[in-house]
């Protein structure tokens, strides 16, 4: 994967769509967050990796795929937002 573009066969793996998931939504936050507060932008990364998981590795038929696609999209979303803030924040201290 690393010697590489991304590719369907990337696209398709857990580990790609959480990297083209990031990729999409850090280079499009800004203009999201120039209309929405900064919780819609989680929302923002799950539409995204939603759009991305049921293009590029929906599991399953009829509603039982639909609900592992819906499931793994959360996952995703999850891991991307994670790895962001582990990146470029790893000591971050959240007040209440």
């Amino acid at each position: 994967m690393l010697n590489e573009f991304m590719s369907l066969e990337v696209l398709a793996t857990f580990a790609g769509l959480v990297a083209a998931v990031s990729i999409i939504v850090q280079f499009t936050k800004s203009i999201v967050k120039k209309k929405f507060s900064d919780g819609v932008v989680r929302l923002y990364a799950f539409i995204i990796s939603l759009i991305l998981t049921f293009i590029f590795a929906k599991s399953g038929q009829g509603i039982e795929g639909v609900v592992l696609t819906f499931i793994n999209a959360i996952l995703i979303t999850i891991a991307s937002t994670g790895t962001y803030e582990m990146i470029v924040d790893p000591k971050a201290e959240k007040s209440k």
